[in-house]
């Protein structure tokens, strides 16, 4: 049954005027071929290609599927990708997986989140008031998309902020899959290299702060020095771009929304809503997420065989019409938007979650709030980030 299928090629260009929306080809495919071949590297390998929500979930919570990238046919970006190291263990399967994410669990509970509201609060007013100092217009994403995640992370991490640029320029190389190899090897062992000089300084001078306690775990035999740097440099990155990019697509939805602006002031729990539709809605996975089957396993009328890869099209699940209703219409109120999978599913969905949640709940009410008349910059367009694995605008100019 599989060999049935007809090859296709994925295309992530968008319709022109509408950078929101995911490409127009995943709606045909989820209509006609929810599951279906796809051709990367020049055509020298078809990995199944999955588009629906409900295969999403059964692909995504199947023991038998792998996430690790080094075996050989791993549907990578690039054929000649590296093997990751196990600190970054969203890309390991367990044993490796579960060490790394055990010890890593109670440092992103809602309560620890919670306690970085206040501080992340303040942060936002800080850099909010200097994007207005300088009189407008600005670039929205230079002024407070990026660094606000940038200094939350930190925050929490026990990173000085005085080297966010160059962890934003190194980390914007990793999840770039236009980078050549070279320049991804080189932006991974830079922030390699600064993490595990960190981790040393914290064993001997221990804070209040997660590296310090990767430390802790060094010392404990949980882990090694390599591995804790590893953690810290996947934490770093990961934590701050991907917020990022959503920030400034949530403030681009609302834009062109300002019908459902009221929603994120109607109370505590619509406005826990209103950001879960905006991460269905949006979903800034632009490159999907990818395994490899260990077994033989049956997705919808597919079987997907021991050995082949798949790829997994989230934000394309997240436009499935069986699922959510009118489901291209961003509806803040919409009553099921928490069975998005933005974050992923299964046992590897992303760690970080509660802190995503946590800094666009803050961000969004007050920028309406605080700039009633914001709007883009007349004559002037929003860049996005067309080859990232995490979509979102590279340049906002706005003004107020």
């Amino acid at each position: 049954m599989s060999d049935t299928h007809t090859t296709h090629v994925l295309s992530l260009s968008r319709a022109e005027g509408a950078p929101l929306d995911p490409p127009p080809q995943y709606a045909r495919l989820r209509a006609e071929a929810p599951i279906s071949r796809i051709s990367v590297w020049g055509g020298r390998a078809t990995p199944w290609l999955v588009t629906r929500w409900e295969d999403a979930r059964t692909v995504l919570a199947s023991p038998g599927v792998s996430s690790q990238s080094s075996r050989p046919g791993f549907p990578t970006a690039r054929e000649e990708a590296a093997a990751l190291p196990p600190g970054y263990f969203f890309g390991q399967d367990d044993p490796v997986h579960d060490t790394f994410r055990r010890a890593l669990t109670r440092e992103f509970m809602v309560r620890r989140i919670e306690a970085l509201r206040e501080p992340t609060t303040r942060i936002f007013a800080e850099l909010l008031d200097g994007m207005l100092a300088g009189g407008g217009p600005a670039d929205f994403v230079e002024a407070v998309a990026l660094p606000l995640p940038s200094l939350v992370i930190c925050e929490l991490l026990g990173v000085p902020y005085a080297e966010h640029e160059f962890f934003q320029s190194h980390s914007k190389v990793l999840i770039d899959t236009a980078a050549a190899a070279e320049e991804r090897i080189a932006a991974h062992e830079a922030l390699g290299a600064y993490l595990r000089q960190l981790v040393e300084d914290r064993r001997r001078q221990p804070a209040d702060d997660l590296v310090s306690r990767l430390g802790a775990h060094v010392e404990a035999g949980t882990f090694s020095v390599r591995d804790a740097a590893d953690v810290g440099a996947f934490l770093l990155f990961a934590g701050h771009e991907t917020t990022a990019n959503m920030i400034g697509l949530g403030v681009l939805a609302l834009l062109a929304h300002p019908d459902q602006l009221p929603r994120l002031y109607a109370g505590k729990a619509e406005l826990a809503n209103a950001v879960e539709e905006l991460l269905r809605y949006l979903t800034i996975a632009h490159t999907g997420l990818t395994r490899m089957a260990l077994e033989d396993i049956t997705v919808g009328d597919v079987t997907i065989r021991a050995g082949e890869g798949v790829i997994i099209l989230l934000n394309s699940a997240n436009r499935d019409a069986d699922v959510f209703d009118d489901a291209d219409t961003l509806d803040l109120a919409r009553a099921n938007a928490r069975q998005h999978v933005a974050f992923g599913y299964g046992i590897h969905q992303c760690l970080g979650q509660p802190l995503a949640r946590m800094e666009l709940q803050i961000v969004l009410p007050e920028v309406f709030r605080r700039l009633p008349n914001l709007r883009i910059e007349p004559g002037r367009d929003v860049a996005f980030k067309q080859t990232s694995a995490a979509y979102g605008p590279s340049f906002m100019p706005v003004t107020w």
